[in-house]
């Protein structure tokens, strides 16, 4: 009997906590793939609701004044937050405009950053001689992930980077907590085709040439639970240990009660 018991004592402990090679990031050895790494430095294309900076320099400012929204003119680059980029930004509705004062609306779903700055540079054509007498800077307004699950600190974070990857992504969330299924990150992008669901392995070390390794704006990001966590005994072999012991106890105390009675 007591030969069961401890055998059964360690297939629990065993069982319940965490293994060492479920918690170790980018196992294995990289292969190389010219195709996906072509895919990965496709640029991003612009999709409803993401948030644009823009902004115009020109020889004459009081021109160019005319042009921008009127919070954005009144505030300066040292007092940039979320909050004020909200209100400044230009962000794309649901028909793919944007409304520019004085040139209206701009339908630019689908097109690159680069494709948009060209694209108002031609709108400024009727506005100056020379299209070098104004200078128009085209950029995301930051990049919005919401990121939820096994997490240190789930929420919505705003990164402010022209790129941000599934690694950035989970470091600015705090990165994983020991229960959090490295294996079976889900990704959730909804886009001009509707919504699509991707999954990435933390663990594997091939997963930098994943055509899912660059997140886009308004990704939502979820690390699943392992099993472990949902058995309650633990994640640690000590903490397991500490459980069982607990258990065992309670249910000796129980034991010798009812026979004293």
């Amino acid at each position: 009997m007591r030969k069961i018991l401890l055998l059964v004592l360690l297939s629990v402990i065993f069982t319940s906590c965490i293994p060492n090679k479920d918690l170790v990031y980018f196992q294995g050895n990289p292969v190389a793939n010219d195709s996906i790494q072509q895919l990965q430095n496709k640029p991003y294309r612009l999709q409803v609701n993401d948030m644009l900076y823009i902004d115009i320099k020109a020889a004459d400012p009081e021109l160019v004044q005319l042009f921008k929204n009127k919070e954005s003119s009144s505030n300066s680059t040292s007092s940039i937050t979320p909050e004020s980029i909200y209100f400044t930004a230009y962000t794309i509705d649901r028909q793919g405009n944007i409304r520019i004062p004085y040139m209206g609306e701009l339908n630019i779903l689908g097109y690159t950053t680069d494709e948009v700055r060209e694209k108002i540079q031609k709108e400024f054509e009727a506005y100056f001689k020379n299209k070098e007498d104004v200078f128009i800077t085209v950029k995301l307004a930051g990049i919005r992930l919401t990121i939820l699950g096994e997490v240190k600190k789930p929420g919505t974070v705003i990164v402010y980077q022209n790129q941000v990857n599934i690694v950035e992504a989970l470091a600015n969330a705090g990165d994983l907590e020991i229960t959090g299924n490295r294996e079976n990150i889900t990704i959730l992008r909804k886009d001009i085709g509707g919504t699509k669901k991707y999954t990435i392995n933390l663990k594997d070390i091939n997963m930098f040439d994943s055509d899912m390794f660059y997140v886009e704006s308004n990704d939502i990001i979820y690390v699943e639970p392992l099993k472990q966590k949902s058995w309650g005994t633990g994640t640690t072999g000590m903490q397991t240990l500490t459980t069982v012991i607990t258990i065992l106890s309670l249910v000796t105390t129980t034991i010798l009660l009812i026979n004293t009675f």
